[in-house]
């Protein structure tokens, strides 16, 4: 089992959230329970939100906030604003000895893509989770599905499509008859770098098709339309770098038609399993595929693999790699690694660590030129 390695320093944790997608109350949950859980003795931690206009704020009363008022009241506190910071300034040691590190807690674009990662690249900080590359990767449904699938793992079959190829009537009949050919109905349709289900609309035949892409064009120019699998939904934990990691697997079974938004975060009235019932060959495939996938993404430090389970048909199909899955000790990862020995504070310090343990890796490269992921 993994193993947190000991503390030799303080160090001056940067929780990033909030952001400027439509996962932003999703990314203010995430924190709440990331706050409550590090460890004072060994963290300075600095709480930084970022608006949904992009504004840097030191969260100075997030924590009075919590608790005071609860998890709910975080994101208005956050748009009521707080002392603005200067991007690079925040992520800068105020010790010249000073450890930082920073913990991307931002779902969905401008947190999850790339981009924060990108930056924390440019400014020499270690963060923790995905490189660069791995976390654009998993961010855009039609590239991991890409990678995946040239891995050898099953995927659901899908189309891909941008907006100017469903902006007319004649364009949605076409993509209609694709879809009916090639993965028949129903289908969903989602938002291809968004999380959390947002924007995702399950559709049954042609006459619904044009609307739902067109809310999944409300969030970004790509979307993806996806075979409907029936199956259970089977979730792994995935952690480490060298080598990673896999969790005991987890279940969802849905309270709703799928698994959206509402039953995620609203009504929770979905059953979460773990470990999940499986056979024990099943666990074992899950997990091995687990990491297949995660490698094959160039994931790095964590990531939630969710597939579908088809009994008796295709057997296990992935279904997204997730960089930034939730994180509140009642979300699936966490969970997971729970049940697989690793506490959620242990989890914490374990990322921290694998965060500061792949950028000593890379300081002594030719140029500094870290290509982490």
């Amino acid at each position: 089992m993994t193993t947190v390695p000991e503390a030799t320093q303080r160090t001056r944790l940067v929780v990033l959230f909030g952001g400027r997608s439509a996962e932003h109350e999703v990314s203010c949950t995430t924190a709440v329970s990331v706050l409550r859980a590090v460890d004072p003795a060994r963290y300075d931690v600095d709480p930084i939100g970022i608006t949904r206009e992009g504004r840097w704020v030191r969260a100075v009363d997030a924590l009075r906030v919590l608790a005071e008022s609860g998890p709910a009241a975080l994101p208005s506190a956050l748009e009521a604003g707080g002392p603005e910071v200067g991007v690079l300034e925040t992520l800068a040691s105020p010790e010249e000895d000073a450890q930082v590190v920073v913990f991307p807690l931002l779902h969905g674009p401008f947190g999850e893509d790339g981009t924060i990662q990108g930056l924390c690249e440019l400014a020499d900080v270690p963060y923790v989770g995905s490189g660069v590359l791995g976390s654009a990767a998993c961010m855009d449904k039609d590239t991991t599905k890409r990678l995946v699938l040239a891995a050898g793992l099953a995927v659901a079959g899908w189309l891909v499509v941008r907006d100017d190829e469903a902006d007319t009537a004649a364009k949605v009949s076409g993509l209609a008859g694709r879809v009916t050919d090639e993965l028949g109905w129903p289908v969903f349709v989602k938002p291809a770098a968004l999380g959390s289900s947002v924007g995702v609309t399950r559709v049954t035949d042609g006459g619904a098709l044009g609307p739902a892409l067109a809310e999944a064009f409300s969030y970004g120019e790509w979307a993806v339309v996806e075979e409907a699998v029936v199956g259970r939904e089977i979730e792994c934990g995935v952690l480490g770098d060298r080598p990673p990691v896999a969790s005991v697997p987890g279940e969802v079974r849905p309270s709703r038609e799928f698994y959206d938004y509402e039953d995620k975060y609203v009504d929770g009235q979905a059953e979460l399993l773990v470990p999940a019932p499986l056979p024990d060959d099943v666990a074992a495939e899950v997990r091995r595929q687990a990491v297949a996938a995660f490698v094959a993404v160039r994931a790095e430090a964590m990531a939630r693999v969710d597939f579908f389970w088809e009994e008796g048909g295709r057997g296990l199909i992935v279904n997204e790699v997730n960089t930034i899955p939730g994180f509140t000790p009642i979300s699936m990862y966490p969970r997971m690694w729970e049940a697989s020995g690793v506490a959620y504070p242990d989890l914490v310090d374990r990322l921290v660590t694998l965060a500061m343990e792949r950028h000593a890796r890379q300081v002594g490269r030719v140029g500094r030129g870290r290509s982490t992921g």
